[in-house]
């Protein structure tokens, strides 16, 4: 929904000379706007250049500017969150110009139109609907700030789309009350904070190039969703839909609107001949639910919910192909280098939090309480400060990816930065480790993982084991990646779970 427009106001930049700091340019730009993931790839890409120390290319939200003033690079004046922030910090005027022109030829590069001259871009979703053709299987998707997302849902809504919302920080009670209009009006809202979707073939967000086929996903996860997509490609068996209904929609306060939705379109779809149901653990009533709703379907629905009981999304992959008749095949894997010293921990440095809590569970039978900043219980979370400090000793696994960690960053499947430091702060630590790693390929994750990977793993004093999720035809290529990773000694496997078992090994030989 981003429609920058060729007129802009600038305010005067400031760029300060700083004897400790080197100098830094911050402006503010109107009449632009690009959704948050874009802007996190300009930042990325400008910040990578030789002498630029910190850039945030991003609209101008309190959150964005607060986060501004504690890197220095707070603007002088007002600013709305209309207005696009320009903030870069460099060791020198060469190099703040170098960053500067990237930051110009991304933006220069997202604005170009295609259109005519005299085209006039549309500025909400309800006046691009009424553009668009009459076609009710036309799908709208949001990604604007939080505040300012369910409205535009709504336009899309009340004009009998199907919307997704890729935005997050959307209030739970505005959630719920556009999910209760899409039910309304005979439609399914996928999200907020959707961030993996497959609509008859179509990926949105973060999703896997995988073949066309009889499964329909229905997933409150987007790596739980990708890892399953992914297992299923590798057996030969393709996805009909995948459609994301958000995080939270499982819980008691939103109640599974989405999900209920959106199994009952699976079901009135002739292309899809089982449904996968995939999520962390829901609210007890509401899994009750969402059980008796799915019983009553003439599509056979299997769960994939993660739980105590049921911890392993693979095992969920498997038993599908079972009552499809497929054999199940020997997963794509990797050997790995190393063993572990004596005494040795598990840390897994995760970007895919349900990824991260299937390996918890997988974990606490054989190690008991492993530590997070998303626990399987809360006391299970130590003090620290997650985005700085990866200092707690013992069992620990961090989801890079968790809300906390991302506020003003990319997500870690864009951006590996904060992930690669703490893989360096442990192996500055000296405890001994084994670290288990999430590398999730697909459309919007970086488009080449290994080569940021490769140099950190390749010195790491301890073992490596890599869950690799994604496909020989995504852009990254599964087998690519997984000889590069290899090469650099880690174990590579396709099935999260695999890869956790064999950190589970290596720490049991160990001990």
């Amino acid at each position: 929904m981003a429609t920058p427009v060729a007129s802009r106001r600038v305010s005067a930049p400031t760029t300060t000379p700083d004897i400790s700091d080197g100098v830094r340019h911050v402006s503010l730009r109107s009449g632009v706007y690009a959704d948050s993931v874009r802007l996190m790839q300009v930042s990325r890409d400008a910040g990578s250049g030789d002498g630029v120390t910190a850039v945030l290319v991003a609209m101008a939200t309190p959150l964005n500017l607060e986060l501004a003033a504690s890197m220095g690079l707070a603007p002088d004046g007002d600013a709305s969150p209309e207005q696009l922030l320009i903030a870069v910090r460099a060791r020198d005027d060469e190099a703040l110009a170098a960053a500067l022109a990237a930051v110009e030829a991304a933006l220069a590069h997202r604005e170009r139109s295609t259109g005519t001259a005299g085209a006039v871009p549309v500025r909400t979703v309800g006046a691009a609907l009424d553009d668009a053709a009459p076609d009710a299987s036309v799908l709208a998707v949001v990604s604007v700030p939080g505040p300012y997302a369910v409205a535009e849902a709504l336009d899309a809504v009340a004009a009998g789309r199907s919307v997704l919302v890729f935005s997050d920080g959307v209030p739970v009670e505005h959630e719920v009350g556009l999910k209760q209009a899409a039910r309304r009006a005979g439609v399914l809202v996928m999200g907020p904070d959707c961030g993996t979707a497959i609509v008859s073939g179509v990926a949105l967000g973060f999703a896997n190039v995988v073949r066309p086929g009889p499964v329909g996903l229905v997933a409150a996860s987007g790596t739980g969703a990708q890892q399953v997509s992914c297992l299923l490609d590798a057996a030969g068996v393709g996805v009909s839909h995948v459609l994301g209904v958000g995080g939270r929609d499982l819980s008691a306060a939103v109640g599974g609107l989405a999900t209920l939705d959106a199994l009952a379109a699976l079901d009135a779809d002739p292309a899809t001949e089982r449904v996968l149901l995939v999520s962390k653990p829901p609210a007890p009533s509401v899994a009750e639910a969402v059980a008796e709703a799915a019983a009553g379907l003439a599509t056979p629905v299997r769960s994939a919910v993660l739980s105590a009981d049921s911890p392993d999304l693979t095992a969920a992959v498997e038993a599908l192909l079972g009552d499809l008749g497929v054999d199940v095949p020997a997963w794509p894997s990797r050997p790995g280098q190393g063993t572990a010293a004596p005494g040795a921990v598990l840390k897994g440095f995760y970007s895919g939090g349900t990824l991260a809590d299937e390996a918890m569970l997988l974990a606490a039978a054989t190690l008991g309480d492993v530590r997070s900043n998303t626990p399987l219980r809360p006391e299970l979370d130590p003090a620290l400060d997650w985005g700085t400090d990866h200092a707690a000793r013992g069992h620990v696994v961090v989801d890079f990816g968790d809300d906390a960690l991302t506020v003003g960053r990319a997500h870690p499947m864009i951006d590996p930065a904060l992930r690669l430091e703490a893989v360096a702060g442990l192996a500055a630590s000296g405890e001994p480790a084994v670290l288990l790693l999430d590398v999730v390929l697909g459309h919007g994750a970086d488009p080449d993982p290994s080569v940021t990977l490769v140099p950190v793993l390749s010195g790491a004093p301890f073992p490596v084991v890599v869950a690799l999720v994604g496909t020989e035809a995504d852009p990254q290529c599964w087998s690519r990646q997984a000889d590069a990773l290899a090469g650099a000694g880690a174990a590579v496997f396709a099935s999260n779970a695999a890869a956790t078992r064999h950190a589970l090994t290596l720490l049991g030989a160990a001990s």
